[in-house]
């Protein structure tokens, strides 16, 4: 049995071997806050609420805190991407070093191992921190189940059946794959990324749907390792929420590394027979077939609201995207139970989750809790990797918004050269009266360590000349983030 097909398993008949203490609470306990979704949202709202002198009660399906992210997502994907990068330096870049080496060869039960070791240590980290702040943690499937005056009843359907009250219900279940009606999970053959991040041997050929930042990661990772890797997009173009510029960037990086696109491309269906599946799609006009032995569907992520009871307890979400409505305050229409993180609207991030996590528990306990949308960065750990933070340029120009560009490429940075990442570039966009920041976007060597500058400077209202001034290191790859300032005034000095 796959480790994939194992964990699911467990997941969906709640296996008694958990990770999760059950709780020895008695029933029909009341809270100040009862969170139901453990992911970065949740458990970080209910940790601030704790801080803040709350009784909260947390309660999670799974046998382990952190949700999609830490299980299944965020955190696995980037120990395959780092080890994965590493395996593909030794093969490719170390001669250029003067390291000479052996036979390489890939050892890929010990890559899954050490990215479970990972996950594992980081779950229990958080069961850990849930204890510190006396945070009651419930193991099971919780459901909205009315109200008894002014607290909110949850039911709690998990290792053994409970019900809970509370003065407020915070609403944190995050989101799922988002799947095609032409071609349905097997969770074999057709996966989503969560099959994907535990394959137990290298596919000869892996079919990748979307040119989305998690399709272009988890393919990169397998082509790294050895697969053919395909990717078919319906739009002429990928990462199509991203700048243009960086789009083409990583799109001509990923084709160096072996990647093969087909953009303008619809899937219209698919056939599983002997272990390989056959994906009718069609381009302009064209019928065309591709053949592989394992299928990626990453077309996006939905909000998670199966169960919890939402039209029952009068929740009102839109139901095209499946968003929960809420108001400022992170409050629905029913006074009492908020949402935060993917289930509302913005970036589905978990640093955005997790800062929307912290704002509603300090507004709950009457602080003043808030959260800039338009500063939130956004990263694709491809490598090189893509970072930004504000609007693309094609964002900016359609606002009729005057501004001035500036650009500095990571060939011309000394730190680069030495590592031998030369590729990418460091593109800021300011406004053409004032100088204000208005985006930055990276694509190149460490992006995702570079952008929390910009992301500070953007916050504080800060300017192109500002980023220019400030006195970066040498020799380092920030530099290319004050170059690139300096290039909005054309006034450059290494280049």
């Amino acid at each position: 049995m796959p480790p994939c097909r194992s964990f699911l398993d467990s997941y969906n008949n709640h296996d008694d071997n958990q990770d999760i203490e059950p709780s020895s609470e008695p029933s029909t306990m009341t809270y100040d806050l009862i969170v139901i979704g453990g992911g970065p949202g949740g458990y970080v709202a209910a940790i601030r609420a704790a801080q803040l002198g709350k009784n909260v009660a947390l309660i999670e399906k799974r046998p382990t805190l952190g949700g999609t992210c830490l299980n299944v997502g965020c955190i696995p994907s980037k120990a395959l991407l780092d080890s994965s990068e590493y395996y593909h330096q030794v093969k490719g870049m170390f001669a250029r070093h003067g390291i000479q080496v052996g036979e390489v060869k890939l050892d890929l039960a010990a890559m899954m191992a050490r990215k479970d070791a990972v996950v594992k240590g980081l779950t229990a980290g958080l069961a850990g921190l849930m204890r510190k702040n006396k945070i009651t943690v419930l193991q099971g499937v919780g459901k909205l189940a009315g109200r008894v005056g002014e607290l909110h009843r949850v039911s709690v359907k998990g290792t053994r059946d409970e019900v809970v009250e509370g003065k407020a219900v915070l609403l944190a279940t995050g989101s799922e794959p988002t799947g095609i009606p032409s071609l349905p999970f097997d969770h074999t053959y057709i996966v989503s990324s969560t099959e994907a991040l535990c394959f137990d041997k290298v596919p000869q050929h892996l079919i990748v749907i979307g040119a989305g930042y998690i399709g272009l990661e988890l393919g990169s990772v397998w082509a790294r390792l050895g697969a053919k890797v395909t990717v078919l997009e319906f739009l002429p173009r990928i990462l199509p929420l991203s700048d243009a510029e960086v789009a083409e960037a990583l799109h001509r990086s990923l084709v160096k590394l072996g990647l093969n696109f087909q953009l303008e491309t619809r899937v219209t269906g698919a056939a599983v027979h002997a272990g390989e599946v056959l994906v009718q799609a069609n381009s302009k006009g064209r019928d065309l077939e591709f053949r592989g032995d394992r299928v990626l569907v990453a077309v996006g992520r939905r909000p998670y609201t199966a169960g919890l009871g939402l039209a029952e307890a009068g929740v009102r979400f839109d139901e095209r995207s499946g968003r929960v409505l809420v108001n400022s305050q992170f409050e629905t229409n029913v006074p009492g139970i908020y949402a935060i993180g993917d289930l509302i609207e913005g970036p589905m991030l978990a640093h955005k989750a997790e800062e929307d996590g912290v704002a509603f528990a300090e507004n709950l306990a009457g602080l003043k809790g808030h959260v800039n949308y338009d500063t939130v960065p956004s990263v694709i750990y491809t490598w090189p990797e893509v970072a930004s933070v504000g609007p693309t340029e094609e964002q900016v120009q359609a606002s009729g918004r005057a501004y001035k560009v500036g650009k500095f490429p990571f060939s011309a940075s000394a730190r680069a050269r030495c590592m031998d990442e030369t590729e990418g570039l460091v593109k800021i966009i300011a406004d053409a009266k004032t100088d204000r920041l208005i985006a930055v976007h990276i694509f190149g060597p460490k992006a995702s360590e570079m952008i929390g500058e910009a992301v500070a400077v953007l916050e504080f209202g800060g300017s192109a000349e500002d980023i220019a001034r400030i006195c970066h290191a040498h020799p380092t790859l920030s530099e290319t983030m004050k170059e690139a300032a300096l290039g909005v005034d054309k006034r450059t000095i290494h280049l």
